[in-house]
């Protein structure tokens, strides 16, 4: 009775690739997830993106921690803190020298919130989510906000 009550999970690595922002800018992202327990799961994030003037820049990693509250193991509706480190240019505009790009590094921490659906062979995955964040790092930046969004289809391993 304790094997159907609990079946044994595998597959404790994910991968995903968000394509929903890939359709939507042109952004490449890439996620991993591994699985802790059939609660929890950290993982981590990097993006390329060809226009720098983006609303997060043209590259950005961070690391996410994630709690599920479905009543599947491993998917159903989960809320994550994330952090993010990402790049870009910003364009200033100068009274003497007119419009300037200003190259920019700065990070950024966050909440989200997102669904996910597996297949009943555990190895496939498409998730909705997203979250926002705040910029703490300049001090330029640490009045402006961050959102992250995505439709990402997963491959479990």
């Amino acid at each position: 009775m304790n094997a159907q009550a609990y079946p044994r999970l595998g597959n404790d690595h994910e991968i995903k690739f968000n394509i929903g922002l890939f359709l939507a800018t042109a952004t490449a992202e890439g996620s991993y997830e591994y699985f802790l327990n059939e609660d929890v799961s950290i993982g981590g994030t990097l993006y390329f993106d060809g226009d720098a003037e983006d609303y997060n820049g043209n590259f950005g990693i961070g690391p996410n921690f994630r709690a599920y509250f479905g009543f599947a193991p491993r998917s159903g509706f989960f809320a994550e803190a994330f952090g993010l480190y990402y790049t870009g240019e910003d364009e200033v505009n100068s009274d003497n020298l007119g419009v300037r790009n200003n190259d920019y590094s700065t990070l950024a921490l966050g909440f989200g919130i997102g669904n996910k659906w597996v297949t009943r062979s555990q190895r496939f995955s498409l998730e909705v989510s997203g979250g926002l964040g705040r910029n703490i790092n300049p001090e330029d930046f640490q009045d402006s906000f961050m959102y992250r969004a995505g439709l990402s289809v997963g491959f479990r391993f």
